[in-house]
């Protein structure tokens, strides 16, 4: 019989995992399966029916990238009319809220677009 440098790295590392609790064969498949199991419903959120696109000069676009562009502009036009209003000396934390604004405008545009 023969004794290697490997042998004693792989017993060391075996040694190693026990002392921390770790288990080893049918345990360990079992967790690993069961682990699959709980996750996989999680990573098919897409898949059912797809991400909403819609044809753009010959290629699918993103819905939801039109949704922020549109949630942008009204971030724009919010501020613009806080400036027109005189309430741009007034308001606190004026990128929050112009930035808030923008999300609410997308956030409606994607639920009256697409009603998801």
């Amino acid at each position: 019989m023969t004794f290697s440098i490997l042998d004693a790295r792989t017993d060391a590392r075996t040694d190693m995992w026990k002392e921390f609790g770790a288990s080893t064969g049918v345990q360990t498949t079992r967790k690993s399966a069961l682990l699959i199991f709980i996750t996989l419903p999680a990573f098919a959120g897409c898949t059912s029916h797809g991400a909403p696109s819609f044809v753009l000069f010959g290629a699918f676009f993103p819905a939801w990238m039109l949704c922020a562009f549109i949630g942008i502009f009204g971030a724009i036009a919010a501020r613009g009319i806080f400036v027109a209003a005189g309430l741009d000396s007034v308001l606190p934390f004026q990128l929050f809220v112009c930035s808030s604004v923008g999300f609410v405008v997308a956030t409606l545009t994607w639920l009256f677009w697409f009603g998801q």
